[in-house]
């Protein structure tokens, strides 16, 4: 695996929660989704089954991003990464990764869907701010 792929995987396991994006009946789509990097190198999502989006998402390619932007860090830095969804049932360990889910979305009962990426396409990017300058920008 390459450097930068270890690195925006590292970064990754840093935040819990990312946004995956995809179309959907030939219209983009962005939503969020909990996240665990687990041993072999993937990132397995979990997601609302209620909203149909992982039926779009699966066996196809996504894009998936995450970032540290709010934290009090002084570096701040996004990952993203596009590989192909699949539809998967996690082990029993990879479901202990992902602790327990919301009691609701939307108003619905939270029914779990998970997918594994692995990525093909990886880029990280960092923005480096002093403390001082960076509490103009952050609200």
């Amino acid at each position: 695996m390459l450097t930068e792929d270890l690195r925006a995987l590292q970064l990754l396991s840093r935040v819990p929660y990312g946004r995956v994006a995809t179309s959907m009946r030939a219209m983009p789509f962005v939503t969020p989704a909990r996240h665990v990097v687990v041993t072999d190198g993937s990132v397995l999502l979990r997601m609302h089954a209620g909203h149909g989006y992982h039926r779009a998402c699966g066996g196809g390619v996504v894009a998936y991003g995450a970032d540290n932007y709010g934290s009090e860090d002084a570096e701040q830095w996004s990952v993203q990464f596009t590989g192909t969804a699949e539809l998967v049932e996690p082990t029993a360990e990879e479901l202990e990764l992902f602790g327990s889910g919301p009691y609701q979305v939307d108003g619905q009962p939270f029914e779990p869907v998970y997918m594994r990426l692995v990525p093909q396409f990886v880029s990280v990017h960092t923005l480096d701010y002093c403390r001082e300058r960076r509490s103009q920008y952050v609200a």
